[in-house]
Order: structure tokens, then sequence, then C-alpha cells
């Protein structure tokens, strides 16, 4: 498909920074997720939390907190970039 598109200078340089701001979301969201992880490892290793991560899990549309060799991995079950 050719054509062309008339927009603002204002959002062409917002349409620009755009994959840089979506990089940098998608980075801060991994790494706060790995801060949760050891978070909720420490946790396990003090308090038997097993029915309220059943709990979680079952409720959680999102995510699911997994408990592998002693440690919490947290699985996205959606596509996070999308609304639904």
């Amino acid at each position: 498909m050719n054509g062309t598109v008339t927009i603002s200078l204002q959002d062409f340089e917002e349409l620009k920074n755009s994959s840089s701001k979506a990089t940098e979301l998608s980075n801060s969201l991994k790494l706060a997720a790995k801060e949760l992880e050891v978070f909720l490892s420490y946790l396990i290793t003090r308090e038997n939390i097993d029915e309220h991560l059943e709990e979680f899990n079952a409720q959680s549309t999102t995510s699911k907190i997994l408990l592998i060799d002693g440690k919490a991995k947290i699985k996205f079950t959606k596509d996070l970039t999308h609304k639904g």
C-alpha cells in the first residue's frame, strides 16, 4: 500500500520516541517482576504461603506465580501490551 499521511510535528516526535519508551517500559516491567520473584522467594522460606499462591493463581488473569526449586517465578499468561 502506498500513500501519505499528514501529522503535526509534535505527534511525529512522539511517534519517533514511542519505540524507545516502549522498550524502557518493557525493561522496567521485567526488572519489577524479577524483584518480586526475589521477594516472594524470601517469603517462601519464612512462611507457608502455598495456599495463598493457589488462591492468587486461581484469581489472576494475567500471571501465575510458580514455585520452582524453592524459588518463585512469575509467568505472564497474557500479552500485557494489549488490553483485555
